[in-house]
C-alpha cells in the first residue's frame, strides 16, 4: 500500500525521504519486522521503540514513524507526528480499509461488567438475526472462530485486522470491551463508535503501570463519549456527572432509580438446588427509546423481508401493541445468573439493544440462555448444592461476588481460591481477609504459582485469613481441593470456585499447563461414577 494513503488521516511531517512509496506491513515490534516494512517508534512503559531504529533498519525497514528525531539512512523516510500510537491506530484503519465503517460498533466500558454484558448483547442480536462479532477479555469471536485474548483492548492493528475479518465474514455488528488502558494508549483512535456504554465505575488499575490516580482512571474512561454517537450510561453511578464531563454524545440511561430511562424494578431472587437466578421486570417510555435505523442496507430489506422479519422491524409498535410513543415498553426478565449485578448486566444488553428493534420475546429468550465462561458459570454436579466457577481474582470482585450470594441465604458459602505468583502479597492478604469474614469456609488452594513457591503463596493468604475467625482448610493442588469440595457438599451450600475463570491452564515456573477447572470438574465426576461402579461389582 502506498505510504501517502496510509497518512490521509494524520497531521505529520516528512522529515526525510518521500511518502510516494510502498509499505509492505505496519509493526511495532522490533522482533517481526521485515523487508520493506513500516516502523512505529512507540515509547512504552519498559522500553522505548526509537532505540530500535538501527536495529529495525537493518532488518529492512524502509518507514520510520516517530515523535522524537532519529537517525536513519538517506533511503529510510522518517515521518515525524505528535503521538505514535494514535497514528498507528489510524493508520492502521487506513491498511485494513476503514473496515469499522462497514458495520455498526459498540464500545462498552466500566470498572465491573464488561464481558458479561458484550456476551448478553452478542446472544441478543444473533438470536434477532444479527452476524455478531466480539472482541474483549476472555477472546475475540469471529464467525465461527476464536481467537484467545491476551489484553482487554487488543492494539490497535490487531483490533483493525479483526474489524477486516469480521467485516469480510459478513460481520454486521461488533460489540467490544473498551479498557481504560484501551482509551488511554489510543488503541480504539479513530473507531466510528455508534454506541459507548458506560457500566460503572470504582478505584482500580490504579498503580505505576496503569493509571496515576482515580481520576486519571475516570478521565480516560469519559473518552469513548466523546467518541460515540449515543451514549448509554449507568444512572446509579456517583460517578456519571464527570464521566459525561465534556462528551459529545447524545446520552440514554439505565439503571434501578427513578431517573434511569431504561428501568428494572420489582427485583426477585430466583433459588432452587444448583441453580440461583434473579427476576425482575424492565420499563421504559417509548418517547425517549431513540431507536436508530440500519444503514448498512443488508440488516433489512423491507421489499423482501419474510414476516418475521418486518415483525422484527416494526420494533416498538410490536411491543405495545399499538403505534403511540407515548406508551411504556414493559415485559418480565429471568436469567440464569444470580445477583444484582447481573440485573445491571442484562439491563445494559437491553439498553443496546433497543438501537436495533429487538422485541421482548428474542431479548427474553436469550437473555435466559445468555452464559459467559468464567463469570458466575453454574456447573451441574449436585441436586442438593449449587457450584460456580467465578474469575475474581481480587479482594474487591471477591468481597462482590461473596456479598451477592449471601443474599441467597446458602446454608453454608463455601469459598475455593488462590492467589498468583510474583503478585502483590498485599492481594493474597486482603482476598484471604475477605473470604474468611464472608465466607462460612474456605478453601485454600493454588492457582498461578508462576515463579514462587505454592507453598509460601497459601502461607500469605493464611496471614489474611488469622484476621478473621473463618474457618478453612488447605489443598495444594487445586484438582484434590475441587474434589474436596464437591465431596463435603452438603445440601443447600454454595461453593465458588474463584480466580481461574475462563483460564484453561496453570503456569508454573514460566510454563502454561493445561488445567481448566471445567475438565477438572468432569474427571472428578467421572472418577466418583467409576470408583462406585468398582464399589458396588466388588460388594
Amino acid at each position: 500500500m502506498r505510504l501517502e494513503q496510509l497518512l490521509e488521516q494524520i497531521d505529520y511531517e516528512c522529515v526525510q525521504g518521500t511518502v510516494d512509496t510502498d509499505v509492505r506491513n505496519l509493526i511495532n515490534d522490533s522482533r517481526k519486522v521485515e523487508e520493506g516494512s513500516l516502523f512505529f517508534c512507540i515509547k512504552g512503559a519498559v522500553t522505548d521503540g526509537h532505540k530500535y531504529v538501527p536495529d529495525v533498519v537493518a532488518k529492512g525497514v524502509k518507514v520510520l514513524v516517530a515523535e522524537d528525531p532519529v537517525e536513519a539512512p538517506e533511503d529510510v523516510t522518517v515521518i515525524r507526528v505528535r503521538d505514535s500510537r494514535y497514528a498507528m491506530a489510524l493508520m492502521s484503519a487506513a491498511y485494513f480499509g476503514y473496515p469499522a465503517n462497514e458495520m455498526r460498533i459498540i464500545g462498552v466500558t466500566g470498572t465491573k461488567g464488561k464481558t458479561t454484558t458484550t456476551y448478553m448483547v452478542k446472544s441478543i442480536l444473533e438470536l434477532a438475526g444479527y452476524k455478531v462479532g466480539l472482541i474483549g477479555t476472555i477472546e475475540a469471536i469471529i464467525g465461527d472462530e476464536t481467537i484467545p485474548a491476551h489484553n482487554t483492548t487488543p492494539e490497535s492493528y490487531t483490533i483493525q485486522e479483526y474489524f477486516r475479518r469480521m467485516a469480510d465474514a459478513g460481520c454486521q455488528v461488533v460489540v467490544m470491551e473498551v479498557s481504560s488502558q484501551g482509551l488511554m494508549l489510543g488503541r480504539t483512535a479513530g473507531i466510528p463508535f455508534e454506541i459507548g456504554i458506560f457500566t460503572n465505575i470504582e478505584p482500580d488499575h490504579i498503580g505505576p503501570a496503569e493509571h496515576k490516580s482515580f481520576e486519571d482512571y475516570l478521565e480516560c474512561k469519559s473518552r469513548l463519549f466523546r467518541q460515540c454517537k449515543y451514549g448509554i450510561l449507568n444512572a446509579d453511578d456517583p460517578h456519571l456527572e464527570a464521566i459525561l464531563r465534556g462528551h459529545t454524545c447524545e446520552v440514554e440511561t439505565f439503571g434501578l432509580s427513578e431517573r434511569a430511562g431504561v428501568r428494572a424494578e420489582n427485583m426477585q431472587l430466583v433459588s432452587r438446588p444448583g441453580y440461583l437466578g434473579i427476576a425482575y421486570t424492565v420499563s421504559w417510555k417509548n418517547k425517549n427509546a431513540c431507536e436508530t435505523e440500519p444503514e448498512d442496507d443488508r440488516l433489512f430489506d423491507g421489499e423482501n423481508a419474510s414476516e418475521a422479519e418486518k415483525q422484527q422491524a416494526a420494533g416498538v409498535e410490536k411491543q405495545t401493541g399499538n403505534g403511540d410513543a407515548s406508551d411504556e415498553t414493559r415485559f418480565d426478565v429471568e436469567i440464569d445468573i444470580p445477583g444484582k449485578f447481573s440485573v445491571y448486566n442484562s439491563l445494559t444488553a437491553i439498553a443496546i439493544c433497543r438501537h436495533f428493534k429487538v422485541g421482548p420475546e428474542e431479548i427474553c429468550r436469550a437473555l435466559k440462555g445468555a452464559k459467559v465462561k468464567g463469570r458466575v458459570e453454574l456447573i451441574k454436579v449436585s441436586d442438593e448444592f449449587t457450584l460456580m466457577i467465578d474469575y475474581a481474582h481480587n479482594a474487591m470482585a471477591l468481597e462482590s461476588l461473596l456479598e451477592t450470594l449471601r443474599e441467597y441465604h446458602p446454608h453454608r458459602l463455601i469459598c475455593l481460591f488462590g492467589c498468583g505468583g510474583n503478585r502483590s502479597k498485599l492481594r493474597r492478604y486482603e482476598m484471604g481477609e475477605v473470604s474468611g469474614r464472608l465466607a462460612d469456609l474456605t478453601i485454600i488452594t493454588s492457582d498461578n504459582p508462576r515463579f514462587e513457591e505454592p507453598e509460601a503463596i497459601i502461607a500469605d493468604i493464611i496471614t489474611g485469613m488469622e484476621k478473621t475467625d473463618g474457618s478453612y482448610v488447605k489443598i495444594t493442588d487445586r484438582k484434590e481441593a475441587i474434589a474436596w469440595a464437591i465431596h463435603h457438599g452438603k445440601p443447600g451450600d454454595i461453593i465458588v470456585l474463584a480466580g481461574k475463570g475462563h483460564e484453561d491452564y496453570q503456569e508454573i515456573r514460566g510454563v502454561q499447563y493445561p488445567m481448566d477447572e471445567r475438565v477438572l470438574i468432569r474427571e472428578i465426576l467421572e472418577e466418583d461414577a467409576r470408583d462406585r461402579m468398582h464399589s458396588f461389582y466388588n460388594n
